[in-house]
C-alpha cells in the first residue's frame, strides 16, 4: 500500500510536472527572442520540452523536502500560466 508521501510525490512527479513542462513550453515563445526566420522562439521550446520535463521530473523525484518541490513546481507553473494569460489578455485588447 502506498503511503501518503509516496502518493504525493507520484502526483507531483507525474501529472503536475507534465503540466508544468507543457506550460513552460507554451510560455517559452513569450520570453525567447525571435530568430532571423521568426520561428526560433516557437520551435526551440518544443524541441526542449523533453529536457524541461526531465529536469523537473528528476527534481521532483529526488528532492528531500516534498513541500519545497511542490512549491517550486507550482511557482513555475503559475509564473508561466500568468505570462500566457497576460499575453492573451493584451492580444485581445483593442489598439
Amino acid at each position: 500500500m502506498m503511503t501518503r508521501r509516496a502518493l504525493s510525490r507520484g502526483l507531483l512527479a507525474g501529472p503536475a510536472v507534465f503540466l508544468t513542462a507543457a506550460a513552460v513550453m507554451a510560455g517559452g515563445a513569450l520570453w525567447l527572442p525571435a530568430g532571423r526566420a521568426q520561428i526560433d522562439h516557437i520551435v526551440l521550446p518544443v524541441v526542449l520540452f523533453p529536457a524541461i520535463w526531465g529536469l523537473l521530473f528528476f527534481y521532483a523525484s529526488l528532492d528531500r523536502f516534498l513541500l519545497r518541490a511542490w512549491l517550486l513546481v507550482g511557482a513555475v507553473l503559475m509564473l508561466h500560466a500568468g505570462a500566457i494569460a497576460w499575453h492573451l489578455h493584451d492580444a485581445g485588447a483593442p489598439a
